[in-house]
């Protein structure tokens, strides 16, 4: 076998100087293998076999910008080919939908279970392992936290830490994330964030050293193969884009130690931990990012030494 699927969103929604699937794809073809992509909706099941309405793409040259983002072709791919491929004849297939993790992700997972050959990550893994509640199985890692939808519940949780960030469950992408101080504001915001008493919300204790980055770890087979630090925006509490390499601290060795049986037992190949001040705030492993981002801004392989470890038989044409 010589390619690999990506099962992703469309492409022309891609966004190709920073998305890190195009990183991993850009790897495997530079290590020989072919990419072919296809949507969930290209997939089927026909008699136990998974086949895809794919496509065969070669990626154009690209090369660093200034910043985190590559510089690239407004086409960033060419089609070579169209054909209705069998799952198992890949070396690899890719699970790389953005979340959120609702009907449309899910179906797919259930489908990729059939698939007959390695699926990274695991799509069971995916269903068993919640990326923003899988911290909480080591609170001794975390900041102060409370899940619930219960108002008076998050009032006094509030009250006691001082300043929450409140985050749907199942939110995604920084979106419906709210900085809840212990005032007058406090019962208004809690009652937008948690849709009046029935939405889930995690809050969590606001952590100051975040003005020092958010720092993500990329995970490996449950191993820290590279760090970034991020930092909330001039006006916006939110985290930003990365903007320096970061450390790999104790802290950081214990939380990837806590984490590695978890994800090598739910096959959670490639995940990315988030860390502030010591502390984990969560795993992603949906659709796990920031590795294109740091290449380019720190010159880093990180895309390359994940494509290698799945394909560890290929010596590839790396510049």
């Amino acid at each position: 076998m010589n390619n690999v699927l990506f099962i992703t969103d469309p492409l022309a929604g891609l966004h190709a100087e920073i998305d890190a699937t195009i990183g991993l794809m850009n790897a495997s073809q530079e290590l020989g293998l072919d990419v072919w992509c296809c949507a969930p909706e290209e997939l089927a099941v026909v008699d136990g076999r998974v086949l895809a309405h794919a496509h065969k793409i070669r990626l154009r040259p690209r090369r660093p910008g200034v910043d985190h983002r590559w510089v690239v072709d407004s086409t960033w791919w060419d089609e070579l080919e169209v054909a209705v491929v069998d799952a198992a004849d890949f070396e690899v297939v890719h699970l790389r939908i953005d979340p959120p993790v609702d009907d449309r992700y899910l179906h797919t997972t259930y489908l990729l279970d059939l698939a007959g050959t390695r699926v990274v990550n695991r799509p069971d893994g995916i269903r068993a392992v919640h990326e923003k509640l899988v911290a909480l199985r080591f609170p001794e890692l975390c900041p102060p936290t409370y899940v619930g939808t219960s108002l008076s519940g998050l009032r006094e949780f509030v009250a006691r830490v001082g300043t929450a960030v409140v985050k749907p469950v199942d939110g995604f992408a920084g979106i419906d994330v709210w900085l809840v101080q212990n005032d007058h504001s406090a019962v208004a915001l809690l009652e937008s964030a948690t849709h009046g008493g029935r939405r889930q919300v995690i809050a969590q204790q606001y952590l100051p050293a975040v003005e020092h980055g958010n720092k993500r770890l990329f995970l490996l087979d449950g191993e820290i193969v590279g760090a970034v630090l991020r930092r909330p925006c001039a006006d916006d509490f939110r985290i930003g884009p990365p903007v320096a390499p970061a450390a790999i601290e104790d802290a950081d060795a214990a939380i990837a130690a806590a984490l590695r049986p978890v994800l090598i037992r739910y096959g959670l190949t490639i995940a990315g931990a988030d860390v502030i001040g010591g502390r984990l705030i969560e795993v992603n492993v949906t659709c796990p990012g920031g590795m294109h981002k740091t290449d380019a801004l720190l010159g880093t392989r990180l895309s390359e030494a994940m494509v290698r470890r799945l394909t560890p038989d290929r010596e590839g044409v790396f510049a």
